[in-house]
């Protein structure tokens, strides 16, 4: 009997990849292709959708031809899932397939004023879609589209625009432009969700100015949603979608109620599963309720509170590009242990705002505890301790909410290779931390998704048994340190307020 594989598309912030796994959840090829960043203006960043799009045929097309000469036909390949960033926002032209203005990407800040004009309390809608009103989401990067590009309202008045976050976008292209869906998880970050019902909410809509018939169908996260109509696995299904952070869930198989995972990749992402079949659980603490997953249309679903930081590796990559303290980023381990500590200088990486739990629009970064002792390689152990400290706020608002303390904290994410930062992360949280043998779990997450779809898998016990730890991290210092750390993480992160 021959082997099954199945692939997922991993489409990010920096780059795309498509990665091919075995029944057994083990790595078998891949391809990655990097994308360019647009910044038109300070506070705004934008993607080329045709670009996405075409890198991720190449990517799918080049793992093929590896898997080939190692052996394995397409025939083999009896799935493929998609996982995204999930709140870039792309608007385009449903006749003629060409984008009407480029992706606008999820940490942008230019919808501020988009924000404030649906008033001062950003809580309001809380209860229909479990968001804060925040620059953050789709649906206010769409009206903002609606609201300065011409292109787009008349295309919008003439019935010929359509809107997707990029997992839409893919599909659509992929497909054929057959179907214009999305799942729950992704339809969950627009900000025009009803998080109970899973619709689009009527009043949303109606309050953003959006009209339904350019929104995709909301799915489940495990089915299939069609075929590929281009590259060379054409005729393969298409069967689970997951944003990026609710991949990672599933991933690191958080089924149970309770369980927590954490992905440090350009920003910083902590979910907490809820329980399946479970009511979601609104936060009073800065946090978001969001749909964690629903593994087939006739699934319970499984919602989530989730922590998100925008500034995470992306802080490293600070050090690297623009300061140019290390030339790579795995340089900022050995640059960190080469003192003991930070020497009090304190880093608040709020280039774009603060995210969970403050959602300080008006925060930008700061260093404070600069002295003539201070050193690159303090300033680089405090960029690491940054990454930390914010984790340490919101697993504080999520143990809160939820009224439970977090046991154990699964992470991944490609921070999770500096052993040197997760035994901080683990100081400062004081919290057993794992990491996984496969740290690929975005997109192993929608692997699973597509191939519980297909029978490649039974159940989400076989997927829990595929899933080993690589190594466990245990606090070496005292509570009383790390509350003493913490103390003076809020004050550096205070005189960050207020600035713009």
């Amino acid at each position: 009997m021959q082997d099954v594989y199945v692939g997922a598309v991993d489409q990010g912030t920096t780059s795309t990849r498509f990665m091919l796994f075995n029944k057994q959840g083990e790595p078998v090829a891949f391809h990655q292709v990097e994308h360019k960043q647009i910044y038109p203006q300070p506070g705004w960043v934008e993607h080329d959708p045709l670009e996405i799009i075409n890198n991720t045929i190449l990517c799918i097309d080049e793992t093929v031809k590896k898997c080939q000469a190692k052996g394995i036909q397409t025939s083999q390949i009896k799935a493929i899932g998609i996982t995204n960033q999930r709140e870039t926002t792309v608007v385009w032209d449903k006749y003629t397939g060409k984008p009407l203005f480029n992706a606008i990407v999820w940490l942008d800040t230019r919808t501020k004023e988009t924000c404030e004009k649906l008033g001062k309390n950003r809580d309001q809608y809380r209860d229909l879609c479990g968001l804060p009103v925040s620059t953050y989401f789709s649906g206010v990067k769409l009206r903002w589209i609606m609201d300065n590009v011409p292109d787009v309202k008349a295309a919008l008045e003439e019935g010929r625009a359509i809107f997707g976050t990029i997992d839409t976008w893919l599909v659509w292209n992929l497909t054929g432009r057959q179907a214009h869906v999305t799942d729950i998880t992704n339809a969950g970050r627009t900000l025009l969700m009803n998080i109970e019902k899973l619709q689009w909410e009527p009043k949303l809509l109606q309050v953003l100015g959006i009209p339904k018939q350019c929104l995709p169908e909301i799915r489940s996260s495990s089915e299939r949603y069609g075929t590929l109509a281009c590259s060379l696995l054409q005729g393969v299904p298409i069967s689970g979608i997951l944003g990026d952070q609710q991949a990672a869930l599933v991933g690191q198989t958080c089924f149970r109620k309770g369980d927590a995972k954490n992905t440090y990749g350009t920003g910083c992402f902590l979910i907490v599963n809820t329980g399946e079949g479970e009511p979601p659980v609104p936060s009073k603490h800065g946090l978001l309720t969001t749909p964690g997953y629903q593994l087939g249309p006739d699934k319970p679903v499984a919602y989530a509170l989730e922590g998100s930081i925008p500034i995470a590796g992306a802080a490293v990559q600070w050090l690297r590009d623009n300061l140019q303290i290390i030339k790579t980023a795995p340089e900022v381990e050995d640059l960190a242990n080469s003192v003991k500590d930070s020497g009090d200088v304190f880093f608040v990486p709020a280039f774009s705002g603060l995210f969970a739990p403050h959602w300080r629009e008006d925060a930008r970064g700061v260093i404070v505890g600069l002295t003539q002792y201070t050193t690159k390689a303090h300033i680089a152990r405090a960029v690491l301790e940054a990454v930390s400290f914010q984790v340490c706020d919101i697993i504080g608002s999520v143990e809160a909410d939820s009224k439970a303390s977090i046991k154990v904290l699964k992470v991944d994410g490609g921070m999770t290779a500096n052993n040197t930062f997760l035994q901080l992360q683990c100081d400062l949280l004081q919290c057993p931390i794992v990491r996984p043998q496969v740290t690929e779990t975005t997109v192993i997450g929608a692997a699973f998704a597509a191939g519980l779809a297909e029978k490649v898998w039974s159940s989400q016990e076989e997927l829990v048994k595929l899933w080993k730890v690589d190594r466990e991290f245990s606090p070496k210092i005292s509570i009383d340190e790390s509350s003493r750390r913490w103390k003076r993480w809020k004050q550096a992160l205070e005189r960050s307020f207020g600035w713009v």
